[in-house]
């Protein structure tokens, strides 16, 4: 039997740290990069299970893999899903220490 902690571990890859994210830290919200196939609900049941807080809002977006050149030839970069979650009143993640 799949461990459930490992399926929680699928849907949300890693913390986005960017100055952004910093920002909206500030309003009680953490930024992840979570799978392509993931949706809000199982989102919301990850960092809930994870964290040990109570989420009040999930908002995701996918951001388009860029176009590059690497050595002279084209090559594409990754879609990414990111999602915004909203923190109730009072709870806090301190992203920066591991899991």
């Amino acid at each position: 039997m799949a461990d459930p902690k490992q399926h929680h571990y699928d849907v949300i890859r890693r913390p986005i740290i960017t100055e952004k994210s910093t920002l909206v830290a500030e309003e009680n919200k953490i930024v992840f990069e979570v799978s392509i196939d993931s949706d809000k609900k199982t989102i919301k049941e990850a960092v809930e299970a994870l964290f040990k807080v109570e989420v009040t809002k999930v908002n995701t977006l996918l951001q388009k893999g860029k176009t590059k050149r690497f050595k002279g030839h084209l090559g594409r970069r990754n879609d990414v899903k990111k999602a915004i979650v909203t923190l109730a009143e009072g709870q806090s993640v301190d992203i920066s220490t591991g899991l």
